[in-house]
């Protein structure tokens, strides 16, 4: 049987494995020099550090990358446990994260987790709070309210994108209690508090621009997913896609004349800055109107 691509590379990686080109402890080529390497999509190359995973050949390591699995496993903390559960979230999401999963990547009993974590769900909060430390808001300084606020939720965006699943991890409704989270909320709701448009408005505008960058985020873990199943990205999906929708774009005259018209970047970091833009402007007008 002929092998895909990502089946070649770990076939590949598992000689050098088990010849010992690649011993106990070092580290194994990251996903990005993957892409370097074999010239393949970022979504195959984190793939195949997946299916190495599996195979019990590599462990990802806190603070190093993904290394060749000793005889011995790291030992047994809360941090190495929500550490090595973030690394294979940011690899496979949260879907496949599953406490017998983790077990397995740590070489430990599946019963020995619970001595550190009381379940799946309080695991979940412990990564989310821990990525959130990544990108604490800096220091105030003396920069205008917009650009506190453009940096902000640059800063959460960039915790979302190095993360796929934070954004399905939180939620806007029952927010969960994360000392990290908070502390975002905070620094955005302080910018606001000196705009003077009151309590209501305040709290109503920091929340909503918090779920906006939420929101926009979404969509990055499914995306993942997506190129890690089917080995296409969205831009390779979009153009396949071209027949498909030609025809009904011809039954809608303006966006088929808009999109032939426009070079516009639709990617979703592009559309993510546009509508942060977007806020900023509206408030930044009522601002001007005195609150009103």
């Amino acid at each position: 049987m002929r092998q895909n691509t990502s089946q070649r590379i770990v076939t590949e990686l598992r000689a050098r494995i088990r010849t010992g080109v690649l011993r106990p402890g070092d580290r194994v080529p990251s996903a990005r020099a993957l892409v370097r390497e074999y010239g393949v999509a970022l979504a195959t190359a984190t793939k195949v550090l997946a299916l190495l995973r599996r195979e019990g050949l590599v462990r990802p390591k806190p603070g190093v990358g993904t290394i060749v699995r000793g005889e011995r496993g790291p030992d047994l903390t809360r941090q190495s446990i929500v550490q090595t559960a973030i690394a294979i979230a940011d690899d496979e999401g949260t879907g496949r994260l599953s406490m017998r999963a983790l077990a397995g990547e740590l070489g430990v009993a599946t019963m020995s987790l619970y001595r550190h974590v009381e379940s799946r769900d309080e695991l979940l909060l412990l990564m989310a709070d821990a990525v959130l430390a990544e990108v604490a808001p800096p220091r105030r300084g003396r920069r205008g309210w917009r650009r506190q606020l453009e940096t902000l939720a640059q800063l959460q965006w960039a915790g979302y994108r190095r993360h796929p699943w934070l954004a399905q991890t939180l939620s806007m409704t029952r927010p969960q209690l994360l000392r990290n989270g908070m502390q975002h909320t905070e620094s955005i709701i302080a910018v606001l508090a000196e705009l003077g448009l009151g309590a209501a408005t305040t709290l109503q505008t920091g929340v909503a621009l918090l779920a906006f960058i939420r929101g926009m985020a979404v969509a990055l873990e499914t995306e993942l997913q997506a190129e890690q199943d089917s080995g296409v990205t969205s831009e390779q999906w979009m153009t396949e896609q071209g027949e498909v929708f030609a025809p009904h774009l011809a039954k809608l005259p303006t966006l088929a004349r808009l999109t032939s018209e426009s070079d516009a970047d639709m990617s979703i970091d592009a559309l993510f800055e546009r509508g942060l833009a977007l806020m900023l402007d509206g408030l930044e007008r009522q601002q001007r109107a005195g609150g009103r």
